[in-house]
């Protein structure tokens, strides 16, 4: 059993495919196979089911894939690490993210960090969902994920930095724009509400608190979007009212046609960083999550000290 050999067995059950791997480490399906084949040999039992549309980790393989991942990032961080005191300040930090999050969050940090860290590498991978930023943080050599704050996953550790209050963007022509707040039966009411992703954690938010208030799978008529910035857009569009996070730049001059309402009845969106173990984060790192918290802390509330 190798380093190599449980890297690819996470990454195939990362992708649930044989030949998405190989075309990712840019070599043959046999191959990969034989790394997958050498662990099986190993342990004496099956890690992997073949079906139709590819492969999922066997009970056996889920136990391995966890134990892997969280074993990789460890000496991952510790490679990292290491190659930090040798060269330096000219590391590099490496952060995974939703697509609208650099922007929104992050823009004035990272100026300040590059000025102050001018040899630092910045790099970005930008996923869809926290979900994914988890899946990132535990297959690949990632520093930080930026995310919507929901349950913990195991071996991550959670840090939320701001709140963010909800509000309802709707065009300054739609009659709710003369409102001063959106109340729940304005929600309700929406012909075509505009929400998170079905399975994402904001929605779940927003599911939960529509249960107590009475709606049991949320509005009945409503379209999904990727982003936050979607979300704006169709409103702004006057295609439905978004209910989204009050972000930085929404009050701004780019969306002179739009008015958001204050959502009160809905508790305020925690976000923040992700990370394996803030213990094993490199200065540098840690350093770049401090320098986004401080931007970030000048325009919102700050939750309490961490527990």
């Amino acid at each position: 059993m190798t380093l190599d050999d449980l890297r690819v067995f996470v990454a195939v059950c990362r992708a649930g495919s044989l030949s998405a791997v190989a075309r990712e480490l840019s070599c043959t399906q046999s191959a990969v196979s034989q790394h997958v084949k050498r662990l099986e040999k190993e342990v004496g039992i099956g890690l992997l089911e073949r079906h139709a549309r590819g492969v999922v980790p066997t009970p056996a393989g889920r136990i391995l894939r966890a134990a892997a991942a969280d074993g990789i990032g460890g000496i991952d961080h510790a490679l990292r690490r290491l190659g930090d005191l040798v060269r330096g300040e000219s590391g590099s930090v490496r952060v995974t993210t939703g697509a609208t999050s650099v922007r929104h969050f992050m823009a004035e940090a990272i100026v300040d960090f590059r000025r102050s860290h001018p040899q630092v590498s910045l790099e970005f991978q930008t996923v869809s969902s926290s979900r994914s930023c988890f899946e990132a943080l535990a297959a690949h050599d990632l520093d930080l994920a930026w995310i919507t704050m929901g349950a913990p996953e195991r071996g991550i550790e959670l840090r939320p930095v701001v709140e963010l209050p909800w509000v309802l963007a709707v065009r300054e022509d739609d009659a709710l724009a003369a409102r001063s707040r959106a109340e729940p039966a304005d929600l309700t009411a929406s012909a075509q509400l505009i929400l998170p992703p079905e399975h994402s954690t904001s929605r779940g938010h927003l599911d939960e608190r529509f249960a107590e208030l009475g709606i049991a799978q949320g509005p009945a008529s409503g379209t999904g979007i990727a982003d936050w910035d979607t979300a704006v857009h169709l409103a702004e569009l006057g295609l439905g009212h978004a209910v989204v996070p009050d972000l930085p730049g929404l009050r701004g001059p780019g969306h002179p046609g739009l008015t958001l309402l204050p959502v009160p009845c809905l508790p305020p969106l925690q976000v923040g960083w992700a990370v394996r173990r803030w213990s094993a984060l490199s200065p540098l790192a840690r350093t770049f999550a401090d320098t986004v918290g401080h931007s970030c802390g000048g325009r919102f509330r700050e939750p309490g000290p961490l527990g």
